[in-house]
């Protein structure tokens, strides 16, 4: 058995579980979602809690088994609690502001990119530190509109620059081999 599919989802305080069939609706204080699963793989509610069961042990069940849960439990943590991605801007001129709903980045290009967040997705600007939050209820649409904005303007390896997620490591390349004062092939 999986140890992921297993466990248990404490369902807290505030949400609300339905399943009809195949279909889960997880109503809570930020939001509502809805996902139809595999009926190779049972739902149970039971106590508070949410169990994830297989009815028997073929490759695919095994490999719904742990997915469903973490897809289910996803659910739940979103409509109580919400998730978050934070994205940094990174050069010289590059910046990015709120304008009402929109988020207008300046990436050095000739016109400012404005991006409109999806149902159930706002955005944050910190202009002191040059961070941008995407904040929603659904992990993938967040996890989705991140790329979407990094996908901009992406962090480039010579000096860095660019849009990146918090804690990102770049990796960063030596250049040019005239910058670093070496000369090349027969040179004086």
């Amino acid at each position: 058995m999986s140890r992921v599919g297993r466990m248990p989802i404490p369902i807290p305080a505030g949400v609300q579980v339905q399943i009809e069939n195949r279909t889960v609706t997880v109503k809570g204080p930020k939001g509502e979602l809805c996902r139809t699963f595999s009926p190779l793989i049972g739902i149970v509610l039971d106590d508070g809690q949410l169990r994830v069961v297989r009815w028997g042990d073929t490759p695919i069940e095994r490999a719904l088994h742990g997915t469903t849960r973490a897809v289910l439990a996803n659910m739940i943590h979103g409509v109580s609690q919400g998730f978050e991605k934070v994205l940094e801007v990174e050069g010289v001129g590059y910046r990015a502001e709120m304008s009402g709903k929109n988020l207008l980045l300046y990436m050095g290009y000739s016109h400012p990119i404005e991006v409109a967040p999806p149902p159930g997705v706002s955005f944050e600007v910190d202009a002191k530190t040059r961070q941008i939050k995407v904040l929603g209820y659904d992990k993938e649409v967040v996890g989705q509109v991140a790329a979407e904005i990094v996908k901009v303007r992406p962090p480039e390896p010579y000096h860095g620059k660019g849009i990146r997620y918090q804690g990102e490591k770049i990796r960063r390349k030596a250049g040019k081999a005239g910058k670093t004062g070496k000369t090349g092939k027969g040179g004086k």
